[in-house]
């Protein structure tokens, strides 16, 4: 999988993100149903992001976090543990989830689910207009599971990586960083993403 790594900056401790998500889209006009058409080119890793992502192909799941082992893991510090961005949408098996097993796995480090969770839906961040006020919206919805940091987290100076499929404004993982903030047992705070918008 060919990868252009690009450092993604924002309150968290250090970011990557492994490439672009689309290279190219070009509008090819409508089909019979009246919904816009495009021509798209994706990068390796936009590709495979997109067939885990809507075609519920899993097997993608393991090259992209072998991706982020070789290309990501190397340029952080001491990793703890990992957690998945949580999930937007309900889905029967969660992407994000299974590239952060997938990774957790190829690294031996543990993977938490359940550490942080998003606790009550939000609306959809592209009609608000205010990234403070987007991550305002995001920070009430997530939260940290007290009985996963008691079961799971004996010690303090734990650091944490964030794995997510797709970096985009950051406000999502600017809200998850800050709620994992608020956990005395946590130290630093990574972030790794398959793609980026930009």
């Amino acid at each position: 999988m060919d990868v252009n790594v690009k450092e993604i900056t924002g309150i968290w401790d250090s970011g990557y993100s492994l490439d672009k998500h689309i290279v190219s889209s070009t509008y090819i006009g409508e089909n019979q149903w009246g919904h816009a058409q495009f021509d798209t080119t994706r990068t390796d890793v936009g590709e495979a992001v997109f067939l885990l992502k809507y075609r519920s192909d899993f097997s993608q799941c393991k090259e992209i976090a072998q991706s982020i082992s070789d290309n990501i893991i190397t340029q952080l510090p001491h990793i703890s543990f990992i957690v998945a961005m949580p999930p937007s949408k309900i889905r029967p098996k969660q992407p994000v989830q299974e590239i952060a097993s997938e990774l957790a796995k190829i690294i031996g480090k543990p993977s938490i689910s359940g550490l942080l969770i998003k606790s009550q839906s939000t609306p959809q961040m592209k009609d608000i207009a205010s990234r403070e006020e987007r991550i305002a919206i995001l920070i009430d919805a997530f939260e940290i599971d007290k009985e996963v940091v008691k079961e799971t987290l004996p010690e303090r100076g734990y650091n944490v990586l964030i794995v997510d499929d797709l970096y985009d404004t950051g406000t999502s993982l600017e809200a998850a960083t800050q709620t994992l903030r608020e956990c005395d047992k946590i130290g630093q705070i990574f972030v790794a993403t398959a793609t980026r918008k930009k």
